[in-house]
């Protein structure tokens, strides 16, 4: 790192938090310390940061610490070449940005073969020296005459003059001010635009909105800008950037020196010309669009990690028996039963699409056999029908069981993966996918966490993004909504226990296999017999594992065990046991708190532990609700003009939200009909997994599209 290199000082003027939270955090996440641990469980070293601001920190100071050995590469690049002067080195140590520094560094990069390249090895330099410093009293073709050689290839002044042209075109090119002008124009005045490739259209398509189409580079929102470049993929649309660059030639030629009364006046003019067409202009398009893409990418995948999180964290049911059912016509709809805790107790297969006689007869001998609370069923093709058939064979049999759609999204990602052999080997793939769907509705988190999140369907041109942005951003939240549950250390699957706090994948494995080969864990400190779990991952984790009727009654809350200590000496003090004062909120909350600060233990973990002791292992996640489908609505055919019907959001984009009506294809509610009042961002007033309620607008039966508005309802 550079002598200047103070990370801490940057973030502190550009998050605008305390140099001493910011410190602490870096020093945690140094020492290895998780992003959950550190928001929970050092709060007064953070000053109470959230997971946010403690991930920001992390992703800016990764990305500062990469600029700084970008700064340090180049210096030593310029200084190699005996051209580093202490001018040039203080501009490159003040760059805040990679683009300045690129920008710094450009006359200096190694160059591959250039038209100037081959102009100064025919020796015309000094004639390029000339054009740039525009003398009065010089002819240029006399002076361009000098330089005629056949043998280096200039037969003429003309050639002459042309490649001393090419030399000062590049210099112009390199020339970091020349770049920074046009840049900031062209980031305030520029156009995306897209026009219809004749040859691909003659058919609709759905980029029918591009194909004669701009907006300005800084305001074309992600989604619209990823539709283009998609439809660019495809074949579909041309994509260009749109700027009047001419109007900045004055402005470029007075920064080059331009004297409209020296002789190489219309050389130079001419060379600036030439520059900003063939070489600066394409180059800054080129920064431009991966610039947008980058820009469009991160607020994509910010909409799609903000779905996952509503998703992951919907209401469960709990622990209650649930049949699943993943609907079929030809082969039939499969149905597992599983207990309360998830354990698959058996399945078997219905087919109701030709009157479902001996169907009905099926499946209520089978829901008999298994009692459920519930009945889950996948809401894809012919979701709705077998809704409607089980609640009739509920009815008629006189059986108490609630019926619930399921989003079946990723089921079949699931049923396939290595993940469903592993845990039910000998079962169909159809099979594996209803006991999915069963288990979705009593723990939608527990479950989801089994599938690629990639693979859910909540995101928006989820797979036109950057793989590895993507990738990263739910991986953080998938581990942010698990932590933030908690896990039941002794029924959690080993994919639920890998997004622990300091985990991961093999350790989950060997809690797992510990467990199959041991027996339940009695107390939260047995886990430090897991083979390669050692001390530092137990601190990581332990306050995020629950056992539940353990050994330990804090074990089966969030207290971490390094402050039980703590709890039983306050314990103490009021004359009663831990256990007692479990569950008490009213007792607990008239204790004077302030005689246990001490050392690393402030206000904020002592009110943590308080709430907690108050409702242990308490599930933030909200009660849960059944949808409330229209009976009478299974099909897009079946929608009017004008009808009221209950809805679930799917998906929440930057456009608007699509909303489950219960008729296999999900209406749009656009941003202009989601409130009364203006938003500028639907995750204002919708989020996955919310109910609403919805007016039909429109209905287009052929393109299978339903317009929405949640609007005065």
């Amino acid at each position: 790192m550079s002598d200047t290199f103070d990370p801490t000082r940057i973030l502190t003027k550009e998050l605008g938090l305390p140099s001493h939270h910011i410190s602490a955090v870096l020093k945690l996440l140094e020492d290895g310390n998780t992003v959950p641990f550190i928001a929970r469980y050092r709060k007064e070293m953070t000053g109470s940061m959230d997971e946010l601001a403690i991930r920001t920190i992390a992703e800016r100071f990764e990305a500062l610490t990469e600029l700084d050995k970008r700064r340090n590469t180049i210096l030593e690049s310029i200084s190699g070449q005996g051209l580093l002067t202490d001018e040039l080195r203080k501009a490159i140590l003040a760059c805040a940005t990679k683009t300045q520094l690129e920008d710094l560094y450009l006359p200096y990069r190694p160059k591959r073969r250039t038209r100037a390249t081959i102009a100064r090895e025919r020796g015309l330099e000094p004639l390029a020296r000339l054009i740039l410093s525009q003398p009065r009293d010089i002819d240029p073709m006399t002076r361009a005459a000098q330089f005629v050689d056949a043998e280096k290839g200039v037969p003429d002044a003309d050639a002459a003059l042309a490649g001393a042209r090419d030399i000062v075109a590049e210099v112009v090119s390199d020339r970091a001010d020349v770049r920074a002008l046009l840049r900031d124009a062209m980031n305030t005045r520029a156009l995306i635009c897209s026009q219809a490739i004749k040859s691909k259209t003659q058919e609709p398509t759905r980029f029918e909105s591009y194909y004669d189409f701009s907006e300005p580079v800084s305001t074309i929102p992600s989604h619209r800008y990823l539709a283009i470049k998609r439809g660019e993929r495809e074949g579909v649309l041309r994509v260009s950037i749109s700027f009047d660059f001419e109007s900045m030639l004055p402005k470029i030629r007075g920064l080059m020196g331009y004297m409209p009364k020296s002789t190489f006046a219309s050389e130079l003019a001419t060379a600036v010309g030439d520059s900003l067409s063939r070489l600066v202009i394409p180059s800054l398009e080129n920064e431009i669009h991966n610039a947008v893409t980058e820009r469009s990418d991160l607020a994509a995948v910010e909409v799609f990690s903000s779905n996952l999180r509503e998703l992951l964290m919907a209401s469960p049911l709990g622990g209650q028996a649930v049949v699943g059912i993943d609907p079929g016509i030809r082969t039939g709809c499969k149905c597992a039963a599983v207990d309360a805790t998830g354990r698959f107790l058996g399945n078997t297969t219905i087919y109701i699409h030709d009157g479902g006689t001996g169907a009905a007869k099926e499946l209520s001998s089978f829901l008999k056999k298994h009692n459920p609370k519930a009945i889950a069923v996948g809401n894809g093709t012919y979701g709705r029908e077998t809704l409607a058939f089980v609640r009739k064979v509920l009815q008629e049999n006189q059986l108490e069981a609630i019926v619930v759609p399921v989003s079946e999204s990723g089921a079949s990602v699931y049923s396939a993966s290595e993940v469903a052999r592993a845990e039910f080997p000998d079962l169909d793939l159809t099979v594996r996918g209803a006991i999915s769907i069963a288990r979705r509705l009593q723990d939608p988190l527990a479950e989801l966490v089994k599938v690629d999140p990639r693979s859910i369907g909540v995101g928006q041109y989820q797979h036109d993004v950057s793989e590895t942005l993507l990738k990263k951003r739910l991986d953080d939240v998938v581990e942010s909504c698990v932590n933030a549950v908690g896990v039941d250390v002794n029924t959690a699957s080993a994919s639920l226990l890998s997004y622990v706090s300091g985990i991961g994948p093999v350790l989950a494995a060997n809690i797992v296999a510990k467990r199959d080969s041991d027996g339940p864990y009695k107390k939260r400190s047995d886990l430090l017999k897991v083979p390669k779990l050692g001390p530092k991952t137990f601190l990581q984790a332990a306050g995020f594992l629950r056992i539940l009727g353990g050994l330990e009654p804090l074990d089966a809350s969030a207290v971490h065990p390094e402050r039980y200590s703590l709890v039983k000496r306050i314990a103490g003090d009021l004359k009663k046991s831990v256990a007692s004062l479990i569950g008490q909120p009213e007792t607990l909350a008239k204790i004077d708190l302030r005689p246990y600060v001490e050392g690393e233990v402030g206000l904020p973990t002592l009110n943590d532990i308080i709430a907690e002791l108050g409702r242990p292992g308490r599930d933030p996640r909200e009660s849960f609700k059944a949808p409330e489908f229209r009976e009478d609505v299974s099909t897009i055919e079946d929608l009017k003009v004008g009808m009221q019907l209950a809805g679930v959001v799917t998906n929440v984009t930057a456009f608007g939200a699509f909303v489950d009506i219960g008729v296999h294809q999900d209406g749009l509610v656009h941003i202009s009909e989601l409130s009364n009042r203006f938003i500028k961002d639907p995750a204002e007033v919708v989020k996955a997994g919310q109910h609403v309620k919805v007016q039909v607008l429109q209905v287009d039966v052929q393109r299978k599209r339903i317009s929405l508005s949640m609007r005065a309802l």
